[in-house]
Parts: structure tokens; C-alpha cells; sequence
């Protein structure tokens, strides 16, 4: 009987980590999924490793570890990450290269390790879970947006080098998922009263979609497939209006698309 593919999905402890972690493993993959503390709890068939996105060394070390143990590595989704609530005038530089270096060097750090590792297997898929803000704006989430939309870019830059070498890099782009985002975001460094309106209301548009938004569990199914089939998409949308937001993005014309997401928002009184 062949050995089971085997996956490391950072970031399980909750949301669309948890419920990727899940599903690769119902999947068949020997699945390593990221802790920062060796006393976390994690799901049943769920092998925990210690590893930060921002430390580079428990990166190289829970690499080791896995490659040690397993033999391989088939699968890498990096998922975790972070955000910040706010005007980006509200938000100082310090709390944005913080988010940036969860959210995109994380991702960078993580990837970079395993990639030498998958190249002398000749395969290999690694996996990045971007947003629909990764190809949107977005008000008072103005850092997170362009963390995203860095995300994207590296993404598929690095589909074009690898792809020879047969590995290939996906984007996953959720909608609004039932997720603890909004209750875990950090709040911005200071407040400016003449945000405070505008603020106030893209934040409870934002609560209200998380709270009608769809189970992180389509998200994992979506990315059980990019790592599975014989030949990945370079982006998937997933969730209610996801895909219908790409293409309106793409062909709208930019006034209207414009007018459009800042009634979405609710940025105007």
C-alpha cells in the first residue's frame, strides 16, 4: 500500500485552517498542521508542529521535522494570518509591517523552506489563501487588502518559475466565510473623529456579511481539489458572490464597479 500524501497547513487553529486540515485528512493525506505553543490542542488525525510564520528558524526546523518523519511533503496551504481594522491614516507603520509579516512573510518564509524540498521531488503544490480583498479594495481594511493583493502577485509569479519543475502555486480567494476574523482583528493605533462615521458603518456591514457568510468547510473542499487534481486553476473563488465579484471587477466599468462597492460598504452616509 503507497504511502499517504502528506500536507502542512499552517495557521488550524480555528476557521478555514481547521476545516482544510479536516478535510485533507478525510482525504487521505498524513496532515501537519502548525501550532505556536507544543500544549495546543488540535483535531483528531492532525500531526501538530511548532512553528511561527515569524520566526524563520522554527520554520526550517518544523520543515525538518516534517520531512524527517513523513519523507515528503505533497501540499503546502498557507493559511495563516491576521488583519487590521481601521483607517489606513489611523494605522501607524509599526502595526502594518506587523500585519505584512504574518499575512505575506509568512507565507514567503514558509514557502521558501519547502521548496527545495519539492523541487527534488519534481512535485509539489503550495497552496495561498488570499480573499476576495486580494483583487478588491477595501475601506477601513486598507493593510490587509494590500497584504492580499501582494499574496497574489507572488502567487503567480512563482506558478510561472516553478510550473517547469512540477510544482504549481494556487490562490484560493474566499467571500466572506463564519469565521472569527472580525472578532480577532486588531484595532488601528489611534482614531480620527472624521472617520469615525464612515468606520462605524463598514464594520457593521463587515460583522453582518461574516455572520451570513458561508461555512470555512467550502473553503477546504476548494483547496482538497486545487491539491488533488491533475491541473490546478492558478486561482479559485469560493462563497457567495465570490466569482460573480471577480468578473464584475474585470469588466464593469470602473465608475460604475466603483459606485457599486461603495454602496456595498455603506462608506457613504
Amino acid at each position: 500500500m503507497a504511502d499517504p500524501q502528506v500536507a502542512l497547513v499552517t495557521g488550524i487553529s480555528s476557521g478555514i485552517g481547521e476545516a482544510t486540515a479536516r478535510e485533507l485528512a478525510r482525504s487521505g493525506f498524513r496532515v501537519f498542521g502548525t501550532v505556536r505553543s507544543a500544549n495546543a490542542i488540535v483535531a483528531d488525525g492532525i500531526e501538530p508542529v511548532v512553528l511561527d510564520v515569524r520566526d524563520e528558524p522554527s520554520i526550517e526546523r518544523a520543515v525538518r521535522e516534517i520531512v524527517s518523519r513523513a519523507g515528503r511533503i505533497d501540499a503546502v496551504v498557507n493559511n495563516a494570518g491576521t488583519t487590521i481594522s481601521g483607517a489606513i491614516e489611523e494605522t501607524d507603520v509599526e502595526q502594518a509591517r506587523d500585519l505584512f509579516d504574518v499575512n505575506f512573510f509568512g507565507a514567503v518564509r514558509v514557502t521558501q523552506a519547502v521548496l527545495p524540498t519539492l523541487r527534488s521531488q519534481r512535485s509539489g503544490r503550495v497552496v495561498f489563501v488570499s480573499s476576495v480583498l486580494g483583487f478588491l479594495p477595501a475601506p477601513f481594511m486598507g493593510f490587509y487588502s494590500a497584504s492580499k493583493h501582494a499574496l497574489e502577485g507572488y502567487s503567480e509569479s512563482l506558478d510561472h518559475e516553478v510550473r517547469a519543475l512540477g510544482i504549481r502555486s494556487v490562490l484560493v480567494e474566499p467571500g466572506y466565510m463564519k469565521t472569527k476574523l472580525d472578532r480577532n482583528t486588531q484595532a488601528a493605533s489611534r482614531r480620527i473623529d472624521d472617520y469615525d462615521a464612515a468606520r462605524a458603518r463598514v464594520a457593521a456591514s463587515v460583522s453582518a456579511s461574516v455572520s451570513a457568510g458561508d461555512d470555512p468547510t467550502m473553503v477546504a473542499r476548494t483547496i482538497a481539489l486545487a491539491v488533488t487534481t491533475d491541473h490546478p486553476r492558478l486561482r479559485y473563488q469560493v462563497g457567495k458572490n465570490a466569482g460573480t465579484l471577480a468578473r464584475l471587477r474585470s469588466f464593469m466599468p470602473s465608475g460604475m464597479f466603483d459606485r457599486a462597492l461603495r454602496k456595498s460598504f455603506h462608506v457613504d452616509a
